[in-house]
């Protein structure tokens, strides 16, 4: 009975943990004036840098969409419906998603890394020392350039990933150019890009603040730090990937 009580008394307490930080990160977000330095520098390493790997995942799984669905439509003669299938599953789907994994990877584990290593080298006890909030200098901005970014680099992702599917569909398997546009322009609405920027913003946020809680509360040193980042992009990709169920059902 201990074996199964344990890892749920565990996800309880860390699950409220994570709860609380956001509380806290959403008082300390209105409570003082933040400094754009501190935020523009966030954004940059979250957004920028994640650019080149963004750009890639969605150019070449808009490709495999269009390779995978024109094999799949030819079976019924509507070659014609791979235009829409590519746009609808990057805006709804895989450009949020795939986005999301990938930045977590990237800047999610570099968060938690971050923060581990000053965690354990007392930094952030000084600064607790010197009366300055930790949430609001090393957080906050973490968790803002994160809810801000993640919508920008799914625009970006969904873009590459229809153009990669474009490519793939009327210069490589000789779809009809008409066909291919008309219908992707007719099934893929504005509800759909607006939805899933949606779930791009909530994805930023669980992906940062996850990966800061892990990263603040790391323990045992250079080891420790190791764990903690392992844990936050293993928890922060579990977490992308049930939020990801539970907008899609309320959504759609």
């Amino acid at each position: 009975m201990n074996s199964v009580v344990a890892p749920l008394r565990k996800f309880a307490t860390e699950f409220g943990a994570i709860w609380l930080l956001f509380l806290d990160t959403v008082y300390w977000t209105f409570r003082s004036r933040l400094k754009l330095g501190y935020l523009f520098k966030q954004m940059e390493f979250v957004g920028v840098r994640s650019l080149g790997v963004v750009i890639i995942t969605g150019g070449f799984t808009g490709m495999v969409l269009a390779l995978q669905t024109y094999y799949g439509f030819r079976k019924f003669s509507s070659e014609g419906m791979v235009g829409a299938t590519v746009a609808l599953s990057m805006t709804r789907e895989l450009g949020p998603v795939l986005t999301g994994l990938m930045v977590t990877g990237r800047a999610g584990s570099a968060m938690a890394a971050q923060l581990g290593s000053m965690r354990v080298t007392e930094q952030i006890d000084a600064l607790t020392v010197m009366a300055l909030s930790p949430i609001k200098y090393l957080i906050v901005p973490r968790v803002l350039a994160s809810l801000f970014m993640l919508p920008v680099l799914t625009i970006i992702s969904d873009f590459v990933g229809i153009v990669g599917g474009y490519l793939v569909g009327v210069k490589m398997l000789s779809i009809n150019e008409g066909v291919f546009m008309a219908r992707m322009i007719k099934y893929v609405t504005l509800d759909d890009i607006y939805n899933g920027l949606v779930k791009a913003a909530v994805f930023g946020v669980l992906l940062s603040l996850i990966s800061c809680y892990k990263g603040f509360n790391t323990k045992g040193g250079a080891e420790g730090v190791g764990q903690s980042t392992t844990q936050a992009v293993v928890y922060s990709s579990i977490a992308i990937l049930i939020s990801d169920y539970i907008l899609t059902s309320l959504m759609w």
